[in-house]
C-alpha cells in the first residue's frame, strides 16, 4: 500500500469515527464514499462494518446511561429482519446506482428538515411506523453500512430530545451493524485482505470515535439536531458526487 492510499484510507477512517461518536451513527456515510475511490464495494462494505461496530464499542461506556431500549426495540426489531436481505444484495446491487439513488435522498429531506425550524413531534405510525423504518435501515445496513439515514431522519420529525436521539442510534445502528458482521464473516465476505485493512484504519476510527463523543457532549438539543441534518447532507454530497465524478 503506498502512501497516498493509505492517507485515505486513514482519512475516512477519522471522519467515519468522528461522525460516529459524535451522532451514533454515520461510519458508512462518512467512510463509503472516501473508502470507495481505492477499493471496490466488496470489500469497503466488511470494511466499514468492522470500523462501525469498533465505533459503537468505544463510545458505549459513555451514552450507557442514556440507552432507552423500550424506545430503540422497535427499531432493532424491524432492523434485525432487513439486514440478511440487504446482504444478499450486496453483490447483485449497482453500486453507482445505489450511491446516487441514496445520496439525492440524503441532499432533498434534510434540507427540507432544515427550513422547518418550528420542533415537530410526529406520533404518526406508532411503534410500527418504527418498526418499518427499522426494516428499511436494516436492509440498507445490510447492504452498504448504511443503516442510519432514515431512522436519523426519521428520529428528526419524532420531537426526542438530544439524548433520546442519540441513545437510539447507539443501539439500533450498534445491533444492526454487528448482526450484519457477522453474518458477512459466516458467508465468507470477511477475507484477510479485509481484515488487513481493518487493522490500519481501527486507529483512525477510534481516535475519531472520541473527538466526536467529546463534541457531543458540547452540544444543545438544537445544535445537535442541526449538526445531525449537516452531516448527512454532506454524507448526500459526497455519494452523488462519487457517483457521477469522471473516472
Amino acid at each position: 500500500m503506498d502512501a497516498s492510499t493509505y492517507a485515505i484510507l486513514l482519512a475516512g477512517a477519522l471522519a467515519g469515527g468522528f461522525v460516529s461518536g459524535l451522532s451514533g451513527f454515520g461510519t458508512a456515510l462518512m467512510a463509503l464514499g472516501i473508502w470507495l475511490y481505492i477499493v471496490p464495494p466488496a470489500i469497503a462494505v466488511p470494511l466499514v462494518l468492522i470500523c462501525s461496530v469498533t465505533s459503537q464499542i468505544s463510545t458505549l461506556p459513555s451514552m450507557w446511561k442514556v440507552l432507552d431500549f423500550k424506545l430503540a426495540w422497535p427499531f432493532v426489531a424491524g432492523g434485525l429482519v432487513g439486514m440478511p436481505i440487504g446482504v444478499l444484495l450486496v453483490e447483485r446491487a449497482d453500486p453507482q446506482h445505489f450511491k446516487l439513488s441514496v445520496g439525492v435522498m440524503l441532499l432533498v429531506f434534510p434540507t427540507a428538515l432544515y427550513f422547518i425550524r418550528k420542533p415537530m413531534a410526529f406520533r404518526f405510525g406508532g411503534r410500527i411506523a418504527d418498526v418499518c423504518v427499522g426494516f428499511a435501515g436494516g436492509i440498507l445496513g445490510g447492504l452498504a453500512g448504511l443503516s442510519g439515514p432514515l431512522p436519523t431522519l426519521w428520529a428528526s420529525i419524532r420531537g426526542w430530545t438530544k439524548d433520546q436521539r442519540r441513545g437510539v442510534f447507539q443501539i439500533f445502528n450498534g445491533s444492526v451493524l454487528g448482526a450484519a458482521l457477522i453474518l458477512q464473516i459466516a458467508s465468507g465476505f470477511v477475507k484477510l485482505d479485509v481484515l488487513w485493512l481493518a487493522m490500519l484504519a481501527l486507529p483512525g476510527t477510534l481516535i475519531g470515535a472520541q473527538l466526536g463523543m467529546r463534541t457531543y457532549h458540547a452540544l444543545n438539543d438544537r445544535n445537535f439536531y442541526d449538526v445531525v441534518l449537516a452531516l448527512l447532507f454532506m454524507s448526500g454530497v459526497v455519494l452523488v458526487w462519487s457517483s457521477i465524478a469522471p473516472r
